[in-house]
């Protein structure tokens, strides 16, 4: 196609009929050329068609008629093909839907949430590549209104809110997509629907107030930058202006707004196009004929009306008297036929008016399509608060527990398949069924949401209620469903201009906020708000705890609803506009969805993560987690109650974190022994999740007393890793922040003593131990059993009970060093465990499995508080233990949890060397509180 402003016209437009023709765009009821729009193309060759959705049925019918309304003008001696038009601008309003070959896409407001100019730039670019390939070669968008009444306007989401800049800029991004794909543009609704007044008769134009100085510091800048961009066309606006200096009773018929602020001021020399003329207040005020005129005189190069053929006629009749009587010149209509012109040079000729690529090319664009529109939806999503922390919905409620979704009765949007739903079930004479499918496990409800109805009955074991709910308010139905539910999710759709959706709101929530008691525990009942349309229903108001802003309610939307109420994505839009940033709505922290770590199903997931924890390990530093399997988190230990929890990918079955805790019942010692996350999704709050899950179930320990960082059993993690100064800073702040006291923490380290057989006791030791008055020996077997317990029970540290009884029951690969008094040999006074790398011990300390195949550890010293000789004993109990594994032929020794105060020097003097060094964080249950995190 040609690009470049036209200056010569061809003789051709020497017809007037030819000419005039050009200056108009028409609509028509039907769906296959009817016989009003072939009169409108062959007599009086109107240059440019508007379809609606009431025009097409599908992608496939929609290119044939497209195809013959373009034949039509060929073979009706067209010098240049017909612009033909759409309002295609996602969300609620799209002319155009095909379930199979048109993606829904997010509205501009929603786009606009994402953040992202170049995912909006994506989007506007394949439906552009969407309704192209169905032949149509205008797009009426974007829309550049800046919302500055934003919370009483029928706008709503059609613009991307009430900042001028940020409306610019997607503004811009969606005009560049539109363009990529060949596409003509145009900018609506000049000069601003952003702030209209409304006098409320069908006659009354609506009215901006604001003067033409307040306008250019706000709603003009994105129309001004979008024509500094290259915009193709201008829609001028039906409504009137009042301010000082300026009035006007409809903008698109006066020269001050056409040819004055937007041909002079702004610089604009595309093609302007008129509101539609048919509009009941500018035809019952002024009439079609007279307005055509006023019209093209303002200086629109193209009059639109929408449907009625009388009224095209009139206005084409109109026109042509208002050349005759010298109202309009015929140097105007060529001006404006030159715009036009240019125009279709930019987005059209006859060799791809006459070959639109269809479904052909629609097939091909689908898959990619289709991830884009998951995409930008997935990341429109926005959870604005959450104070309470009820998102994902799986951690709050049990599967036999009741979930209540309460939802407006509303008219479909236009875009989705309930809308076609609907009609058709009206058309054929059906009521509107009253009860769901008994397999859905929904009650009742209406089948404008019926998709987010199942989508959450599929989440979930439970049953999902569903009714809506209407200007009658919270009725005694409604009361009883929320009484019998366990949560409730209230949908609200433009409450700000139907307020009874407030009413009812504030009712629910008054209710949930009253104290019930289950099983004696009194709390609040989680209520969950979601805005599917305006973000402004209640964005404002902070009562309503947990509030969700989807921005249009198709099928799509509400399916990644669903996924972000359940976990499955994690919501990352934000409320657009200077709105949210001057009340600090700012996005809540994630919420993952958190599940049971399941062996059978995770355990090569888990493998793998640890693989990837272990790789992303800075090269100077050495992962906690080297040697470690699935395996080592999994006690299987009767003494220990033991839940982990995982957040992963239910498709790819990837985890991106993995959470394990244990319950020590000798101790009542509750204890997380393990967190971490994949690198690469780090800083995303799936710690947090993780955290949360893992408090909420210690919490519910029957006999717990104390909660624990860091596990002796596994051996993984024995606390807050601290072995590079900056990471240590990082991890102490992060668990401050979720609630522990890390300034109460105590040193504990794993060490090391390689090339064990060169090894020997430093000089003066053996002698040394003589002098402390205890004797030693080495037992193996349960039968020694009764007095190592009873001796263990000095110290009430968590897991140690366990260690003992492993090696205690492991006598082929195990020991138990004793002290005993040399003055009671009955009395033990220190001990300590002996193992090597074929015990079933060593299976929970990965150290020793990635030492070397020759490895033993000496684990779990315990010197009864009485002993004054605390360093000689331990260190007289290790020294025996490191001859028996150099005995052994065991190649290194590993001390797998020592007090890391004052030990390390004398224990270095043995020849040791610190592995991981790590902080033990203890605190009480009974005052544990779960500190919000910043």
């Amino acid at each position: 196609m040609a690009a470049g402003k036209v200056d010569h016209l061809d003789p051709v437009w020497d017809d007037l009929d030819k000419t005039l023709g050009q200056l108009f765009m028409m609509g028509f009821d039907g769906t296959t050329v009817t016989p009003q729009i072939r009169t409108l193309i062959e007599k009086h060759h109107i240059g440019s068609i508007l379809l609606t959705a009431k025009n097409l049925k599908s992608a496939e019918d929609t290119t044939k008629l497209v195809y013959e309304l373009q034949k039509c003008a060929h073979d009706a001696g067209h010098p240049v093909p017909l612009c033909i038009g759409v309002d295609q601008e996602n969300g609620g309003v799209n002319s155009l839907f095909d379930e199979i070959y048109i993606r829904q896409f997010p509205s501009a407001m929603g786009l606009a949430a994402t953040g992202s100019t170049e995912l909006t730039y994506e989007v506007a670019k394949a439906t552009a590549q969407e309704i192209a390939a169905c032949g149509i070669n205008w797009i009426f968008g974007p829309c550049l209104d800046v919302l500055t009444n934003a919370r009483n306007q029928p706008l709503g989401v059609r613009t991307t809110g009430d900042d001028p800049q940020e409306v610019s800029n997607y503004g811009i991004a969606f005009m560049k997509g539109y363009k990529e794909a060949g596409l003509a543009t145009l900018g609506k609704h000049f000069p601003s629907y952003g702030n209209l007044e409304f006098l409320g008769s069908a006659l009354d134009v609506p009215i901006i107030t604001e003067s033409l100085e307040q306008l250019s510091l706000s709603a003009l800048v994105p129309f001004r930058n979008a024509i500094q961009q290259g915009i193709d066309s201008m829609m001028v606006g039906g409504c009137a202006m009042s301010s000082a200096g300026l009035n006007v009773m409809h903008a698109c018929l006066s020269d001050q707004v056409v040819e004055g602020l937007l041909r002079t001021d702004l610089k604009f020399d595309g093609v302007v196009v008129s509101e539609c003329l048919e509009m009941e207040a500018l035809s019952h005020n002024i009439g079609v004929g007279g307005g055509t005129v006023m019209a093209v005189g303002a200086g629109c190069d193209v009059v639109l009306l929408c449907r009625s053929f009388s009224v095209q006629q009139d206005a084409i009749a109109g026109l042509k008297l208002g050349i005759e009587n010298s109202m309009v010149t015929k140097s105007r209509i060529k001006e404006s036929l030159r715009r036009v012109l240019t125009l279709k040079a930019k987005c059209t000729d006859w060799a791809s008016a006459l070959n639109p690529p269809g479904i052909k090319l629609l097939s091909t664009m689908q898959p990619s399509h289709t991830q884009l529109s998951t995409r930008a939806y997935n990341s429109s999503i926005s959870v604005v608060r959450d104070k309470n922390h009820l998102i994902p919905l799986s951690n709050l409620i049990d599967p036999e527990e009741e979930l209540l979704l309460l939802t407006p009765l509303v008219k479909p949007l236009a875009a989705s398949a309930a809308s076609r739903a609907v009609s058709e079930t009206i058309s054929a004479g059906s009521p509107e069924p009253a009860v769901w499918e008994r397999s859905a496990s929904v009650m009742s409800g209406e089948r404008i949401f019926r998709e987010l109805g199942r989508s959450l009955a599929r989440h979930r074991n439970g049953r999902v209620l569903h009714t809506s709910y209407t200007a009658n308010g919270v009725r005694p139905v409604h009361e009883n469903l929320i009484n019998r539910a366990s949560a409730i999710i209230v949908l609200t759709a433009d409450a700000n201009r139907n307020l009874y959706q407030q009413g009812f709101t504030k009712h629910v929530s008054m209710i949930c906020n009253m104290q019930y008691s289950t099983g004696g525990e009194k709390r609040e009942k989680p209520l969950i708000v979601v805005a599917v349309s305006s973000p402004y229903d209640f964005a404002l108001d902070s009562t309503i705890g947990t509030y969700i802003c989807t921005y249009d309610f198709t099928e799509t939307s509400l399916n990644s609803l669903a996924k972000v109420l359940y976990g499955e994505i994690v919501p990352t839009g934000s409320v657009p506009g200077t709105i949210s940033h001057s009340q600090k709505l700012h996005q809540s922290r994630q919420h993952w969805l958190v599940e049971m770590f399941n062996e059978e199903r995770d355990a090569n997931a888990l493998d793998s993560l640890i693989n990837a924890v272990t790789e992303g390990t800075p090269p100077n530093q050495r992962s906690e987690l080297s040697g470690s399997t699935s395996n080592t988190f999994l006690l299987h230990n009767p003494d220990v109650i033991e839940a982990h929890f995982v957040v992963r990918n239910s498709s790819t079955q990837q985890l991106y974190g993995f959470c394990s805790t244990y319950f020590f019942k000798a101790t009542g010692t509750g204890a997380i022994g393990a967190l971490f996350v994949d690198p690469a999704r780090r800083k995303l709050s799936i710690g947090h999740s993780l955290h949360n899950r893992a408090i909420r179930t210690l919490l519910q320990r029957d006999g717990v007393k104390r909660f624990q960082l860091g596990s002796r059993l596994p051996s993984v993690f024995l606390g807050i890793p601290t072995g590079h100064s900056s990471e240590r800073k990082r991890l102490r702040s992060w668990f401050a922040n979720m609630g522990w006291n890390t300034a109460l923490s105590r040193p504990v380290c794993s060490m090391v003593a390689r090339n064990l057989g060169a090894w020997a006791p430093p000089d003066g030791m053996a002698k040394s131990l003589q002098g402390a008055g205890a004797e030693f020996d080495l037992v193996f077997g349960w039968e020694y059993a009764a007095q190592i317990l009873d001796h263990i029970k000095t110290s009430n540290r968590q897991g140690l009970a366990e260690v003992y009884k492993l090696a205690l029951a492991d006598s082929a690969y195990c020991g138990v060093i004793r002290a005993k008094r040399a003055d009671d040999p009955g009395t033990i006074v220190g001990s300590v465990v002996l193992y090597n790398v074929n015990s079933h011990l060593a299976e929970f300390v990965p150290v020793i499995k990635d030492m070397s195949d020759a490895c033993g550890g000496i684990s779990s010293p315990v010197i009864s508080p009485a002993v004054g000789e605390y360093s000689t004993l331990l260190q007289g109990l290790i020294l025996l233990g490191m001859r028996q594994l150099k005995a052994q032929n065991c190649s290194a020794c590993v001390l797998d949890y020592m007090d890391g105060d004052g030990n390390i020097d004398a224990l270095s003097a043995m020849g040791f060397e610190v592995l991981h060094n790590f902080e033990e964080v203890s605190c009480d249950a009974a005052t544990w509180t779960m500190v919000p995190p910043s």
